[in-house]
């Protein structure tokens, strides 16, 4: 069974925001769903180990260079 654990970051730190294995979920979060929140990151767990690992969103400092 896999299990995704999504990472919020900010300034001040991380925190997770959702233990679990409802990937539905996890694909339909963003950074804004949080508060204080710059980026997710989403791990992939199976068996005890993690597998993968990918960002969702963007902090803020990327956004300004993008405009």
């Amino acid at each position: 069974m896999k299990i995704y654990v999504v990472v919020s970051f900010a300034e001040d730190g991380m925190e997770n925001v959702y233990v679990g294995d409802d990937l539905e979920r996890v694909q339909a979060m963003t950074a804004e769903d949080f508060e204080n929140c710059d980026a997710l990151f989403v791990e992939i767990w199976e068996d005890g180990e993690k597998t993968d690992d990918y960002r969702v969103g963007s902090y803020s400092e990327d956004e300004e260079l993008e405009n």
